[in-house]
């Protein structure tokens, strides 16, 4: 419950992450790894707690009973409804999830399909296609068979170095696969979009993945050319609405004007000791006696 809306609205707030995208992303991804255990785990241990002192321990002894069809004691109605929430509860996050993956698959595909009909390939680059649209719009579309795209209107309105920014933004995302570190987010806000800290969570991560692939641009292609770019393709994108420069440009381009210094190394690993932290406290509490 603490992770699901204090911690993540007060994450979410913080403006430290834009100092270490990447740091804040593995927090992020630890919130919810280590929220779902946390409520998974709390009704599993409740509903086997009469069983032993650990889960391994508790789960054997059941085993062991089921195994010489015996009913083990201490597992009353209160149990065998914390149990049963517990694997409804799981069931309804990996469904969603599942569902979301299946959906986000299918639209790709078809996404993948018509650009290799509408648009051109790219000589200058393998898996891109230009598509013949006036505005500068540019995104990428992940999976094992991605693609690249950019418009006529990028490829004229961008200068060399503007253009390598942007392409060197997209292939981050491709690189580092940031579909898949959003997507869970997607998933758990669709589950319980009544708690507010879900609907933080899934921005504030959109954003980072965004800051993470300009951090990769500006060490490539240099400061001035990601924030042309940034200028270009994102007053085209919100006509189009077709480019991943669209979330949040005026943001990410006062984040280039005011450079923020990256966190000194100490406060770098303490981040990453936090997401190490919350995952493994709550395996540990479930898995030791």
């Amino acid at each position: 419950m603490l992770l699901a809306e204090p911690v993540s609205r007060a994450l979410a707030a913080a403006r430290w992450p834009a100092r270490d995208p990447t740091g804040a992303l593995l927090l992020w991804q630890a919130v919810g790894l280590a929220g779902g255990l946390a409520l998974l785990g709390a009704g599993v241990s409740f509903g086997l707690a009469p069983l032993g002192s650990s889960l391994p321990v508790a789960v054997g002894q059941l085993a062991e009973h089921l195994r010489h069809r015996d009913w083990p004691a201490g597992l009353g109605v209160w149990q065998l409804l914390a149990l049963a929430a517990s694997l409804a509860l799981a069931a309804r996050l990996l469904g969603v999830l599942g569902l979301a993956a299946i959906r986000t698959l299918r639209a790709r595909r078809r996404h993948r399909d018509l650009l290799d009909v509408l648009a051109t390939p790219w000589p200058a680059m393998a898996g891109a296609r230009v598509l013949a649209h006036p505005l500068p719009v540019a995104y990428c579309l992940p999976g094992l068979r991605s693609r690249l795209v950019v418009s006529e209107g990028t490829l004229a309105a961008l200068s060399p170095a503007e253009l390598a920014a942007v392409l060197a933004h997209e292939r981050a995302h491709l690189r580092e696969r940031h579909d898949l570190v959003v997507l869970p987010f997607v998933a758990w806000g669709a589950t319980a979009p009544w708690v507010p800290g879900m609907a933080r969570a899934q921005l504030a991560v959109a954003t980072l993945v965004e800051m993470r692939a300009d951090d990769v641009a500006r060490a490539r292609a240099g400061e001035l050319a990601l924030a042309g770019a940034l200028r270009q393709v994102g007053g085209g994108a919100a006509r189009a609405t077709l480019t991943s420069f669209s979330a949040a440009v005026s943001g990410r381009l006062d984040r280039l004007d005011h450079r923020p210094n990256r966190p000194s190394l100490a406060a770098r690993a303490a981040s990453r000791l936090a997401a190490l932290a919350l995952v493994a406290v709550p395996t540990a509490a479930l898995l030791l006696p």
